[in-house]
């Protein structure tokens, strides 16, 4: 069972909770992943692969719910412009192989 940080009273708790948050952020990216894969067919060229005004777009909100989550917003930017760029790789080789 999960417990608020507050309610931590080891830093080995904290730790194993930090470790259970982490795990379902991951597990969260994977299922983010084959989503991304499961729009490769839907795109008739390279440019609807990269998509880069969506990527602007998405980028935007993400940096905006960073902020009302009391995150770097430039921090939040940064991890998915690395996160959808391997994305954008991946797709592109799976829309490839579809074409």
């Amino acid at each position: 069972m999960r417990k608020a940080a507050n309610e931590c009273t080891s830093l080995a708790e904290i730790r194993q909770e930090i470790d259970l948050i982490d795990q379902q952020v991951i597990k969260l990216w994977g299922q983010r992943f084959q989503y991304v894969l499961a729009a490769a067919p839907f795109k008739t060229d390279q440019l609807a692969v990269q998509a880069p005004d969506r990527f602007k777009a998405m980028l935007a909100d993400r940096q905006q719910w960073a902020i009302a989550a009391g995150l770097n917003p430039v921090l939040i930017a940064q991890i998915y412009t690395d996160l959808v760029q391997y994305f954008i790789d991946e797709e592109l080789k799976h829309w490839q192989k579809q074409s």
